[in-house]
This record gives C-alpha cells, structure tokens and sequence, in this order.
C-alpha cells in the first residue's frame, strides 16, 4: 500500500508539474487545464468537441491520494480535516477543506479566509500548499470549498455544475459555516480570495452578499462573459462552462443572464476593500478582458478597491501559484513574491492580526 501511495504520489507531482509549466492550460473555458482529473474530450468531425463520460472511480481514488498529500502537508504546520456542510443553495452537501493554526488563542481572535480554487471542474490543488501554510502561520483559519463542478467527489456534485449561479451560493455558505464551527474565527473578519474562475466567484459572491466578507482578493479574475465567449468561440465556450444549460442560450439569446454572472457588470455594488491582481501575458484570461475590469474599479471605485497589473511575470495565468511539484516550495519568481506579499498586508490591513478586536475591523 505505502508503495502504491508513493506511485500515486509521483504521478500527482509530475502531472501538476506539467499543469504548472502551462502545458494543461490552453482549454477555452476559464481555468479548465485542470490536469489529472480533467475529462477527455473528442472530436469526431465537424460540430463543437464532445467530452468523454467521465471516470468517477478514477477521480474518487485521485481525490484520496489528494487528501492524503494534503494531510502530509498539514503535518506540523497546521491542523486539516475534511468537513461537508448544506449548500444555502438547498439542493447539496458541499465538501470542504478546514485548516487551522496549529496554536489558536480563544474565542473571536483569528481572522478567517474562504479560499475559492480555480477551475470549474476542479478542487483544491497541492500547489496551495505553501500558500495555505503562510495563511495559518499568519493567524488565518482557512476553508476551502470544494463547491459543485468539483472533481472527485461523484457525479452529483460534478454534474450540478452552474456557472456565476448555485456554485456561488456554495462558496458564499463556507463564510457562515466557518463562523459557527471554529469559536477562535472573528465572524466580522472573515475574507475571500480566489484564482481565474474562483476570482470569478469571489467577485460575484461579494457583489451579490455585501455584508457577508470584510475583504475580497481576486487574481486573475474571469470578468465579462460577453467578451469571453466572443473571443474564445460562444459554443465551445458553451460547452465548457454551461453543459447543463441553465443560462438558456447564448449571449445574444440570454443577455441578461450572462450580464448577472459577469463581475464587470458589478462593480458599481463593491462595499468592502478589494484587490485585484491581472497578468498582461495571461493566457487564459486575457489582457484585455481583466483590463475591463481595472478600469472600472480604478474609474468607479478608486477608494475601495486595488488594481495591479503585473507586465510579463513568468507563468502568466498561474505567475503567483507556481509550485515545486517534488517539494511544493513556491518558486519564489520577483513577481509571485511582489503578488503574495502586496496579498498578505492587504489582508493584515482590512482583517487584522491574531488577537485583535473585533471592534477594530466592524463594518
């Protein structure tokens, strides 16, 4: 068994390695290079490409070895365990990851961080590792939903995928859910933080609940649906994002619906502090899509939000997550260290420290 474990395991650090380098990224929907667990897909002549049924057994066995990767992470750095909790959406459990400070400090004295994966079919990846390391060493409890479209936990919950709709009342629940369950969380003091298509959920999740976070961080956020399928082809896109079809058509045929399930559309509705980093080489969400974006916050909300735009980092999409698969040390790029570090006193400065009270941050 350990032998199978330790196979296991090398298969995971190579295949996220490719995923890392950027060779599992060039799929048209929005963080959809999510590697080992991303179904194939085939095209058997004209006509929009068909994705293969699933594996759900294989996926399920990759899910555990991911846990256990995860457990071995949290040794001596922190304390894990996997929770599941109601959807406010009403119809699912939602699986999450929990990770606590290995010390806390007594009733309402940490902040609390909901920490929304890239991807909609994917989960929480080994390469936030070190990230979710630095966030409970800073103080943080932290959750990670595991919210519908995720791979790895059978096929309803990946079959009741709904993009920019239920998947952010899935993200939104984790807030309330960490409140009552850990007694050290502050409840006024709770952030959000998200890559490519959960910066998209972060954005949508503090423009439709205002009161419910503190502080929201997006990297690398997808922005305008309008845009995007446009430039990426409105059915293959189509395919990707919405293979149930709850948005009832395409852009032309439903625009209200995909105006509701765009950040850009919102922003006039921020009412917490936000930051926002985009990459100009990113190859997934594209320059011109997250500048939409800057220039509506940096135009329309100059006092409550941060908008960077980081020129050429290396990674493009993933800059700020790439990882050594064998150690899942960051790889430390000038541009990943500026990214986290303008992350981290972002996040010190609108949640707070360990230990501070919670009149200091009310809203």
């Amino acid at each position: 068994m350990a032998a199978q474990r330790s196979a296991l395991r090398r298969v995971t650090c190579v295949v996220s390695a490719l995923l890392l380098a950027g060779v599992a990224t060039d799929s048209p929907a929005a963080g959809q290079g999510s590697g080992r667990l991303r179904p194939e897909r085939r095209n058997d002549g004209p006509g929009p490409t068909r994705a293969l049924p699933p594996d759900f057994d294989q996926m399920r066995r990759l899910q555990a070895d991911t846990d256990r990767a995860w457990q071995d992470a949290s040794a001596g750095h922190m304390r894990m365990e996997k929770i599941v909790y109601p959807s406010r959406a009403g119809d699912l459990e939602i699986p999450a990851f929990l990770f606590l400070p290995l010390q806390t400090f007594g009733p309402a004295r940490h902040p609390a961080l909901v920490w929304v994966h890239e991807n909609i079919r994917g989960h929480l990846y080994e390469h936030y590792i070190p990230f979710i390391r630095q966030a409970t060493a800073r103080g943080f409890v932290v959750i990670a939903p595991e919210y519908r479209g995720s791979i790895g936990y059978g096929p309803a919950l990946y079959d009741a995928t709904d993009y920019g709709g239920a998947e952010v009342d899935d993200v939104t629940t984790a807030a309330s859910v960490v409140a009552s369950r850990v007694p050290a969380v502050d409840p006024k003091r709770i952030g959000i933080v998200g890559w490519s298509h959960g910066g998209m959920i972060t954005l949508l999740s503090i423009f439709r609940n205002p009161t419910t976070f503190t502080a929201a961080v997006a990297i690398a956020p997808v922005a305008n649906l309008f845009h995007r399928l446009a430039s990426k082809g409105v059915e293959e896109q189509r395919a990707q994002i919405d293979p149930n079809n709850r948005l009832g058509g395409t852009p032309a045929q439903r625009p209200a619906a995909y105006r509701e399930r765009s950040p850009l559309f919102h922003v006039d509705k921020l009412r917490i502090p936000l930051r926002v980093h985009v990459a100009d080489n990113d190859q997934d969400v594209h320059i011109d899509e997250g500048m939409q974006l800057v220039d509506a916050l940096r135009a329309r909300q100059p006092t409550l939000s941060e908008a960077e735009v980081f020129r050429n980092p290396p990674g493009g999409h993933l800059f700020d997550r790439r990882v050594n698969p064998q150690t899942w040390q960051p790889e430390n790029t000038p541009a990943q260290r500026e990214s986290w570090e303008k992350v981290w006193a972002f996040l010190d400065r609108t949640l707070g420290r360990v230990g501070e009270p919670a009149s200091a941050h009310a809203r």
